[in-house]
């Protein structure tokens, strides 16, 4: 293999980023994969480990990891944590009942080491709902002005209409490379 084939590869590898996807379960973790996937949504159930889809978008690899968020899953979490790029936490606006269990799950993630370094983004999902909560609303349920230790960005979003998911994913991406990849 030729000096210049290796330093490819390299490069090829450099563009690759580790994504998480994680949330309380029912939120849309799945639905947004497979939307942003080009995947039919129509017959999703519960996730009970997790799904890996490796996407390509605009120049980068990105190795999404969808995890279940069941009560009973959510210890396992930490399995996934290790070179993650970014955390895509997906949240059901219209729950209210469960943002109280959704800010502390993310407020303890948070807390890892191996994801101290991560890009946050936080998808309001079923924005589509009536009675959905705004991002303003979110915002102080999920006390994110109280997130200091990682970039973070809350974007309302319907996974079923596929509403401002683009939006969510570009900025992400933009976010971590800025980060973690130098410019040519």
């Amino acid at each position: 293999m030729g000096f210049l084939t290796v330093l490819k590869k390299m490069k090829q590898k450099e563009k690759e980023m580790r994504i998480l996807i994680l949330g309380l379960d029912n939120a849309g973790k799945t639905t947004i994969l497979k939307r942003f996937n080009g995947e039919p949504i129509d017959t999703i159930s519960p996730t009970l480990g997790f799904n890996i889809k490796t996407l390509e978008h605009r120049g980068f690899k990105l190795n999404m990891w969808d995890v279940g968020g069941q009560k009973s899953l959510r210890s396992y979490w930490r399995n996934y944590f290790e070179c993650t790029d970014g955390l895509i936490w997906v949240v059901d606006s219209a729950d209210k009942r469960r943002l109280e269990d959704c800010m502390k799950e993310l407020h303890a993630l948070l807390l890892e080491e191996r994801l101290a370094g991560a890009t946050l983004l936080i998808f309001a999902n079923k924005q589509d709902l009536p009675g959905a909560y705004n991002i303003d609303q979110l915002k102080e349920s999920l006390e994110l002005d109280k997130i200091k230790t990682h970039h973070w960005k809350i974007i309302s979003c319907s996974a079923v209409t596929g509403e401002n998911l683009l939006e969510g994913i570009d900025w992400l991406i933009n976010d971590i490379a800025a980060r973690i990849f130098t410019l040519d």
